[in-house]
């Protein structure tokens, strides 16, 4: 499926040392997009990873839903032997190969995809949506379940009630509360797609629990159930 405004994927090598993926991450920040670009969303997507043999494999899930119904339409698994190692701040370098792997199954790409992790709420402002999204050339969301950077105050209690999450003068961010007194989600700009409109997506796709439906789909078939 083609997005409006579609610009060519970015390409690069995987197998860098930290120190070259942290120089790698400085560049591709400024080719993220903070506006939206996005047409009609008739369908959201959403990304989670799993690790077997002790770390050494990771299994990724990509799941298609219908919106805003939520039904699920289509899904695909991906497993890959994990070369990078786990450093904060560096975890797409680990991840996105088996993502990607596991993306390209897909028979319909999804118009917005939710990933399970930071988008531009990252010490370089780009997490693994904010750089999935310009690998797959999608528009994303960074839903992530715990703070990476930033300062904040605390939500209000209610469903909806957000405040911003800042790093120092710059808004990256929304802590997101998406039920009644439940620990809230860390939303934001991954590629694409505007904060107040990641918001209203993710609040959209979590209709009744604390994650997005997405997420809680990538998540069980990346934990190995199939659905039938």
């Amino acid at each position: 499926m083609s997005h409006p405004g579609s610009s060519a994927p970015v390409r690069h090598r995987w197998n860098l040392t930290p120190r070259q993926a942290r120089r790698l991450q400085e560049r591709l920040a400024d080719r993220v997009e903070r506006r939206d670009r996005l047409g009609e969303i008739r369908t959201v997507g959403g990304t989670d990873l799993g690790f077997t043999g002790g770390g050494r494999t990771a299994r990724a899930a990509v799941v298609v839903l219908e919106f805003p119904s939520l039904r699920l339409v289509d899904w695909a698994v991906a497993e890959r032997p994990v070369s990078f190692p786990y450093v904060p701040g560096l975890l797409s370098f680990r991840e996105i190969p088996a993502l990607m792997a596991a993306w390209r199954k897909l028979r319909n790409k999804p118009d917005v995809v939710l990933c399970d992790g930071q988008g531009i709420a990252h010490p370089r402002r780009i997490g693994i949506a904010s750089h999935f999204g310009l690998v797959a050339d999608v528009p994303t969301v960074g839903v992530a379940k715990s703070r990476l950077v930033g300062t904040h105050r605390a939500p209000g209690s209610r469903r909806g009630s957000a405040t911003r999450l800042m790093d120092g003068d710059e808004q990256i961010g929304l802590v997101l509360r998406t039920r009644d007194r439940v620990r809230p989600l860390y939303v934001s700009t991954g590629h694409r797609v505007s904060l107040p409109t990641a918001r209203k997506l993710v609040l959209a796709c979590a209709p009744r629990y604390r994650l997005p439906e997405t997420t809680r789909w990538a998540d069980r078939i990346a934990g190995g159930f199939e659905p039938s």
